[in-house]
């Protein structure tokens, strides 16, 4: 049997009871839902017989069977298929099957291994490993992609104290001979979490002055959260004009009135950081893209695209060198010039690798570092209920413009009163719309007021979570805010007719999306704790394993336009897949986050691993 398939070779046997008029892809729909009921995976016979037929196809196709196909020497049709009819396929219609056939950049049939060696009678089979699984191509449905390549090279999450952090800077410095014997360049970081911190406290300037190594160098460390940085005298020293307030931020002063080095949301525009290059964007975003492969990703949506990396990543996508999907939002100044009506959308450029339809507005801060617009102040902080970074005014101005010139509308909101707001603004703006044809979005929804969870279902709205966050926020939210009840939740969105798109927020969170499949089963954290026990956080809040992998595979597809392409393995769509070293459906929760990615598969062909 030859590698590579000649197109009369790879035609499909139609069976001869077929009706006459009917389309190839229909047959064999049919054919595989006929069968469906006499292939269950607990049916002892069906077991059997299956083992008998893989242990003879394995004994005809020899060493061959036997082999692994890297990206290189994969041909341009093959199948795949799982002794224990493992393949998972989101697919409603037919969720789980033994085989599956990728024809080129896409998949062109499902069904049973009889069935497959029967309509197809030239391609070479594989079989995954006993016990693996096959889902479809992982979405992280938030994230920040350039972000998380400069965090690898100074990553500031887990010193417990100011001190400590300061000397993993100092560190870093030592460790590069050309940052070191040159005071000038530019240092960046992220991570910081002062929540974690045996002493919670803001860290200042001086902080960093105190050090004899890291004294007098331009440094800027993003938080954990992304919504304050935390800067050094020299930075704070070339801010031409720093004004007594700013809108949407905060500025933190000391005793006497002065900057102490942390500006928080907007006020982080004060600090001018140089712009990465563009050798630079791509040094971090391959960093990005080869840790996003490990962990089975196949398409990101970055929340946040500046013109600068919007530029960046057409430039990637036109030369043909982009290696996962990105779907990207633009960020949205409310202090420029509105620009729906002017930026080109780009829509599955670079073989359908690149899309930026969307726009991302920032309704409030961060619950972590204060800056969630809540409707009760904070429990740990009572002179504060947080703040909104847009006026609503605004909000409900730029809302329906969006929408009208054809955009998606992404909106960033954390604590209830924001959420509430940009609640209000989606209903104004979807009166007699189609909503279908528009998939708003609300970035995070972590807290929520009663009376709006039903909303999600009503408007249309898609709730874009990160399941990470509620276990890492658990361990200080209560303190904060003064109900938690309606906090962080997933079921009560489902149960009212939301659709969740699940993701990271990496480098916020873990990027691996088996972390935050398992966060959302259990609700709780790696080591099986949570505030309320072994149980879970608000366990009644945990979502189901079938939830969960829609949320991180079709509900992201809709999200992003693709559904029609991605997000389920069915005949049609594209051949995006991830072969899984343990069943995810089944096994212990607690054995989770032992799985393994043995293969990514983007347009059939791996990325990382073999099949």
């Amino acid at each position: 049997m030859s590698a590579q398939s000649t197109p009369s070779e790879l035609r499909k046997r139609s069976p001869s009871s077929s009706p006459s008029g009917r389309s190839q892809k229909d047959r064999s729909l049919d054919s595989t839902r006929q069968l469906k009921p006499s292939y269950r995976p607990n049916n002892a016979l069906r077991m059997t017989a299956i083992r008998v037929v893989v242990a003879g196809l394995l004994g005809f196709f020899g060493l061959r069977a036997a082999q692994k196909w890297g990206r290189s020497e994969v041909p341009d049709a093959y199948a795949l298929c799982s002794p224990e009819g493992k393949i998972f396929t989101v697919d409603e219609a037919n969720p789980e099957v033994e085989c599956m056939v990728i024809h080129g950049s896409h998949f062109s049939d499902v069904g049973s291994l009889a069935d497959i060696r029967l309509r197809w009678t030239a391609i070479p089979v594989r079989f995954i490993q006993s016990g693996a699984v096959v889902v479809p191509g992982i979405s992280d449905s938030h994230v920040h992609i350039l972000e998380y390549g400069a965090t690898i090279q100074l990553p500031l999450e887990g010193p417990k104290s100011v001190k400590e952090t300061v000397q993993v800077v100092r560190n870093y410095i030592l460790s590069d001979p050309d940052v070191r014997h040159n005071k000038s360049t530019f240092v960046e970081g992220w991570g910081w979490d002062h929540t974690q911190w045996l002493l919670e406290q803001w860290p200042t300037s001086e902080d960093l002055e105190n050090d004899p190594v890291v004294r007098g160098r331009p440094i800027v460390l993003q938080s954990k959260d992304g919504h304050a940085i935390w800067v050094s005298k020299k930075i704070l020293d070339d801010i031409e004009f720093i004004p007594e307030e700013i809108e949407g931020g905060t500025i933190f002063r000391d005793s006497n009135g002065n900057p102490t080095g942390v500006f928080m949301d907007s006020a982080q525009s004060l600090v001018n950081a140089p712009e990465p290059t563009h050798d630079q964007m791509e040094k971090r975003f391959g960093l990005a893209v080869r840790d996003a492969h490990k962990v089975g990703l196949t398409a990101l949506h970055d929340a946040g695209f500046n013109p600068r990396s919007l530029a960046f990543f057409k430039k990637q996508a036109e030369e043909d060198k982009l290696p996962i999907r990105v779907y990207g939002m633009t960020y949205f100044n409310e202090s420029a010039e509105y620009w729906g009506n002017s930026v080109e959308k780009v829509i599955g450029a670079g073989n359908n690798r690149l899309s930026a339809r969307s726009v991302k507005i920032f309704a409030d801060g961060a619950l972590r570092s204060g800056g969630a617009a809540l409707y009760e102040p904070y429990s740990d902080n009572p002179e504060t209920r947080g703040f909104l970074r847009i006026d609503p005014e605004l909000l409900n101005k730029v809302i329906p413009r969006f929408l009208r010139d054809g955009w998606q509308v992404n909106v960033h909101a954390i604590g209830d009163r924001a959420n509430g707001v940009v609640l209000d603004a989606f209903e104004a703006a979807l009166k007699d719309a189609n909503v279908s044809a528009l998939r708003p979005r609300l970035e995070h929804a972590q807290i929520l007021a009663k009376k709006d969870m039903a909303r999600f279902g009503d408007l249309g709205i898609i709730a874009s979570i990160q399941p990470t966050h509620a276990i890492s926020d658990m361990w200080f939210g209560e303190d904060r805010l003064v109900s938690f009840t309606s906090a962080y939740v997933r079921t009560d969105i489902i149960d009212h007719g939301g659709r969740i798109a699940l993701g990271s927020d990496f480098p916020v969170e873990d990027m691996n999306p088996l972390a935050g499949f398992y966060a959302a089963i259990t609700r709780l954290s790696p080591d099986g704790k949570s505030p309320h026990g072994p149980g879970g956080w608000f366990p009644e809040q945990r979502m189901t394993r079938q939830e969960a992998l829609k949320g991180m595979t079709l509900d992201p597809a809709y999200a992003s336009f693709s559904d029609d392409q991605l997000g389920t393995i069915t005949p049609g769509k594209r051949a995006d897949y991830v072969v899984l070293s343990k069943d995810i459906m089944t096994i212990p929760a607690g054995k989770l986050l032992e799985t393994k990615v043995l293969a990514t598969v983007i347009d059939g062909r791996p990325v990382y691993g073999k099949i």
